[in-house]
């Protein structure tokens, strides 16, 4: 049961299990070959493939959560619906041109291009015509004024890059680390303009002269009409939509169904969520994201020795992010996205969130999830494997969120989306490797304590949970003084020694565990 505290004894074990369980030895790098199997993929065995990466973005999701003036129910169906539409779309594409569908995060897809095996410039090319594929399919797949088209703009990048297994039970795909998935997802993000957005890497292989800014050089409609004429991908964007219209004639989406989870969120089986038995109540959502992974993983990824520790930094450090969300703190993982875990957290009913205290225990979890962090850099260097030049980017955010499935029957996709969901990440990414950021709504929404532990710029360095805990006590939130109220008794003051005609020796009462830890 969650105890809403962090215990540095407690992360140690966990950490050192999970190293135990992951020694270099065992941990296998091979080479992509044709046709691997990348699905359900042991923990310590990765990829490296040479591959193509697409990012696409859906620049509309941020105004159809703004369809209404308040952020109720209408506009979280109207989103849902508005996604699955275009999920299912997209899932036919890949499935009609063989490419690797890596994620689907909301607005954001990843995937990736690995054929022909032979040339690299015939997969950039075969994965810009994917890129204009889904541009077209998704232009014609709105419903109406409530679910319009998507607005789609694409960032690819090619390179090498590790696959590694991501996710348990029955939510495990494949995930990809290194500079193209990266490079790729920033030119995805780079702009609000529409269009396909190469980086120079990419551009040079097919031959393209080097843009001065990669984000403002979408492809010009020849270029892309050259490689549409060379990848010949054998399908075409009228077929794919009336594919489309049949499946959802034949297995319509139905009106989504909302209703409170009583808390904790640990509490909940998010692989039970459909359509029609989702969950929406006042909650904070997190984001919380290596930093500095890319350039660790472009530093390692060339042998096969430095590769294994990447694996192995990995599995550690996300997994001890995770247990603190949930074990500790009665959070829930909705899912990992690449290096980054993006979590769920509330207090209080059913019917009523407690927001104050769902906001401090969130802000415990951070700090929980900082120290945890530190400690896990510590004793991976002290196991061999030395990941110090990694950081942790926090951000959260409070307010109607909502957790369901997407998708296809049978390959249903975790999506929680909502305002503050988009402003959690987007706190994250302001932060550096050390700082963690609060989201303006939690911030008017917290106790005193939290709004002292931020100041006015609402981001701070250091929030490791001894800093949190004992900043948020001397400004008396009761959450932090809970929590200081369930201390180890090795943080107890010893008793007083008893008088002397009394014969039993001087030592401190409680259990035999050395001080601060459990």
């Amino acid at each position: 049961m969650a105890t809403r505290t962090w215990r540095k004894e407690r992360a140690a074990d966990r950490i050192g299990t999970k190293i135990k369980e992951l020694p270099i030895n065992d941990i296998e790098i091979k080479e992509f070959v044709r046709d691997t199997d990348l699905t359900n993929l042991p923990s310590n065995v990765a990829y490296r493939i040479d591959g193509v990466h697409l990012y696409a973005d859906i620049l509309n999701l941020s105004d159809m959560l703004h369809v209404t003036e308040v952020e109720g129910e209408t506009c979280h169906r109207r989103t849902l619906r508005f996604l699955n539409l275009h999920y299912r779309a997209v899932h036919r594409i890949l499935q009609s041109v063989d490419a690797i569908l890596v994620d689907f995060h909301n607005q954001r897809l990843h995937t990736v291009v690995a054929k022909p095996y032979d040339s690299e410039a015939k997969r950039v090319q075969r994965a810009v015509a994917i890129a204009q594929l889904i541009i077209d399919v998704l232009a014609r797949t709105g419903e109406d004024a409530d679910h319009p088209e998507a607005k789609v703009r694409v960032g690819i990048d090619t390179g090498k890059a590790l696959a590694v297994n991501n996710g348990r039970r029955g939510h495990r795909e494949p995930l990809f680390l290194g500079k193209p998935a990266n490079h790729a997802a920033k030119r995805a993000a780079g702009g609000s303009s529409v269009g396909i957005f190469l980086t120079n890497e990419a551009r040079a292989i097919i031959g393209l002269k080097n843009a001065a800014n990669e984000d403002t050089t979408a492809l010009s409609a020849q270029e892309i009409s050259d490689c549409q004429d060379k990848a010949k991908l054998g399908v075409t964007a009228d077929e794919i939509v009336k594919e489309w219209k049949e499946d959802l004639k034949n297995n319509p989406i139905g009106s989504f169904e909302f209703k409170g989870h009583t808390p904790p969120f640990s509490t909940l089986d998010i692989e039970e969520l459909s359509v029609k038995n989702s969950r929406r109540q006042d909650a904070a959502t997190l984001y919380a994201d290596l930093d500095g992974f890319t350039a660790y993983v472009t530093n390692n990824i060339s042998g096969d020795s430095s590769a294994k520790h990447i694996v192995r930094t990995l599995h550690v450090l996300r997994s001890e992010l995770d247990a603190v969300l949930h074990t500790d703190f009665a959070g829930r993982k909705v899912r990992f996205i690449g290096d980054c875990v993006h979590g769920l957290m509330v207090e209080g009913t059913a019917q009523t969130t407690d927001d104050k205290e769902t906001i401090s225990n969130m802000t415990l979890c951070g700090g929980g999830m900082r120290s945890s962090f530190n400690l896990a850099l510590l004793k991976l260097k002290e196991n061999g494997t030395d990941a110090s030049s990694l950081g942790l980017q926090i951000g959260f955010e409070y307010g109607p969120m909502n957790v369901t499935r997407l998708g296809m029957k049978g390959e249903l996709i975790r999506c929680s989306v909502s305002r503050g969901v988009l402003t959690a990440e987007s706190e994250q990414s302001r932060c550096t490797g050390n700082e963690t950021a609060i989201g303006p709504a939690a911030y008017a929404k917290a106790s005193d304590a939290v709004r002292a532990l931020f100041g006015p710029t609402r981001k701070r360095a250091g929030l490791d949970y001894d800093t949190v805990i004992d900043e948020m006590s001397s400004h008396n939130d009761s959450a932090a003084k809970a929590a200081r109220s369930m201390a180890p008794a090795g943080l107890l003051k010893p008793a007083t020694a008893p008088t002397t005609p009394v014969g039993f020796p001087n030592r401190p009462t409680g259990p035999s565990k050395p001080a601060g830890f459990a």
